[in-house]
């Protein structure tokens, strides 16, 4: 009996010694892990007990799958979109306005709150395994060319800081012609022509146009209640904040200096509207050398600016936030605006950092502007050299004088060469172009 009860001892002691060995070894397995992935404890709190994770440990994750599915929700309608326009474009069938009943209820829809929401997600900090999956699906989703940035997509902490990203040196030369307008973007050339008339109207899309003055705030501002009205365009007075010490209400007339009637007759206006996309380069350049006088902002709304909401929205440019820069050039006067969009309603000048859009409104009617005035000679900007930035991706309007001599009816694409006399566009409506690339030449 001894003996067997010796023996039943001795397989219980080896049994509970090999459940201590395993025990250990998990021991030692989970110790290891622990150092080959640290990781921060549960906070405790008074109690004793493990508090749940708190915060952006919680939000993050949420953030991505968010981000991930916009990416892909993006990605599908631009497609659909595209082959939309593609198709109609080989038809003959030029873009025409159409009021939607979808642009109606975009006026109903907080855009200015979703789009500085937008922004505070998109400056979020990303983990470091995340950068490469995310941007490089949104560069696949709208042929962005990664190639060209500055630095590893890994060092691009945010999407925001991501989508401003700078370019390599000589990602983007400058024409060499000496009488040429460079494009200020990279983006697509929505509409281009010459500013005629005695309304002094820019084609928005066939079947509608707006004010030249209206959008660099010359004079009476089309209201934002007027944006979808059929048959009627109300107007408001543009109000202006209280400006700043160096600052002023200026307008168009302040650039003009005493020419001589055959100079006048030797000059026209011309205009050009370019999209920038949400997988474009967002940085905009000065197209040509130039002195800045006068700076507005003018307080907005923040509707998309794709080419479907050129095409259902009235007065888009007018009624949108922008920023608008006026100066002269070689050829006389020379404006650009940069309008923002839903999501991008940040627009940041280069030489003027402390200028803020899209803040909340704080009573401040969608029609008041400030504008400020550059003292002495101005801002003075050189060919290619950067002047703004979009968070995303948005609108770039140019207005400017040049050299023009064709006869009237006679498009500024017909004339056959350019000359010291005439101003011509070396690109179409619907093309796509690169910043540093000529506009146009005379």
């Amino acid at each position: 009996m001894a003996l067997v009860g010796a023996k039943r001892w001795s397989s219980s002691d080896r049994s509970f010694w090999s459940c201590q060995n395993v025990r250990n070894l998990n021991i030692a397995v989970g110790n290891a892990s622990k150092a080959t992935h640290p990781h921060h404890p549960h906070p405790v709190d008074a109690s004793g007990r493990k508090r749940q994770h708190e915060g952006t440990n919680l939000f993050l994750p949420g953030a991505t799958v968010a981000t991930l599915f916009m990416l892909g929700a993006l990605h599908i309608r631009r497609m659909y979109e595209e082959k939309q326009i593609e198709e109609a474009r080989r038809q003959g069938i030029e873009p025409s306005f159409v009021p939607d009943w979808k642009a109606s209820f975009l006026q109903v829809l907080p855009l200015r709150f979703i789009s500085r929401t937008w922004g505070t997600l998109t400056s979020m900090e990303l983990p470091l395994w995340l950068r490469p999956h995310v941007y490089n699906s949104w560069a696949r989703a709208f042929k962005a060319n990664l190639d060209e940035a500055s630095r590893p997509i890994e060092e691009y902490v945010s999407l925001r800081d991501f989508f401003t990203r700078s370019l390599k040196d000589g990602a983007r030369p400058l024409d060499s012609s000496t009488s040429c307008l460079l494009s200020p973007t990279d983006g697509i050339v929505l509409q281009c022509g010459q500013v005629e008339g005695t309304g002094t109207m820019i084609e928005q899309v066939k079947g509608f146009s707006y004010s030249v003055s209206a959008l660099l705030g010359t004079n009476p501002h089309v209201s934002p209640a007027s944006v979808l009205e059929d048959e009627k365009t109300s107007h408001a007075l543009v109000r202006s904040e209280a400006p700043a010490a160096n600052s002023r209400e200026t307008s168009a007339s302040h650039l003009q200096v005493p020419r001589s009637p055959s100079e006048l007759a030797t000059k026209g206006f011309f205009y050009c509207v370019l999209y920038l996309g949400p997988g474009d380069y967002h940085r905009i350049h000065s197209p040509t050398d130039w002195d800045i006088f006068y700076r507005r902002h003018f307080y907005g709304r923040l509707f998309p600016v794709n080419e479907r909401a050129v095409r259902t929205i009235r007065n888009l440019y007018v009624v949108n936030e922008r920023v608008v820069l006026e100066g002269r050039w070689a050829q006389g006067f020379m404006a650009m605006a940069a309008v923002g969009a839903t999501n991008v309603g940040s627009i940041e000048l280069k030489f003027e950092p402390e200028l803020k859009t899209n803040l909340p409104k704080l009573g401040l009617s969608l029609a008041t502007m400030n504008s400020r005035t550059y003292v002495g000679n101005g801002h003075v900007v050189k060919a290619g050299e950067e002047v703004a930035l979009f968070n995303l991706g948005s609108t770039v309007v140019l207005v400017f004088e040049a050299p023009s001599a064709h006869s009237e009816g006679e498009s500024v694409h017909e004339i056959s060469r350019p000359t010291a006399k005439n101003f011509r566009f070396t690109v179409e409506n619907g093309q796509r172009i690169k910043m540093g690339q000529a506009l146009g030449k005379w």
